[in-house]
């Protein structure tokens, strides 16, 4: 069990890992979208976005559906929430720290300021 969420997990960064792909996720969360309509910012081919769509619909990220010629692709947010739960752990992690850090920065703040030196005595 553990070892295929962690390949699940591997093949779902590894999708992410790419400028284009996660351009393209953003594309598809504002809704469907065509191949050709993926490909259109990037100056690509339709066969070189096809490979990209390709790696999003491996890692279960995206589906698409054949309508009579056209290829349209719709975002499947289920493998990017266990993604972000497993994110989850280290944003506690940060949060728990930065909690404290802002704890000690407070605690610092509420501390009188320095005194500034006396005339005369600055390079002693």
């Amino acid at each position: 069990m553990v070892e295929h969420d962690s390949l699940a997990l591997d093949t779902i960064f590894r999708a992410l890992g790419d400028a284009t792909r996660r351009a393209m996720l953003g594309e598809l969360a504002a809704g469907e979208r065509s191949v050709g309509d993926l490909a259109a910012p990037f100056a690509m081919s339709l066969a070189a976005a096809s490979k990209h769509i390709k790696v999003l619909e491996g890692a279960g990220l995206i589906r698409r559906d054949v309508r009579g010629r056209t290829h349209v692709c719709s975002l499947d947010p289920a493998p990017l929430m266990s993604a972000d739960q497993w994110l989850g752990i280290y944003r506690r992690f940060w949060t728990g720290r930065l909690d404290t850090l802002e704890q000690l920065l407070r605690a610092e703040g509420a501390a009188p300021p320095p005194k500034p030196p006396l005339p005369g005595k600055e390079g002693e």
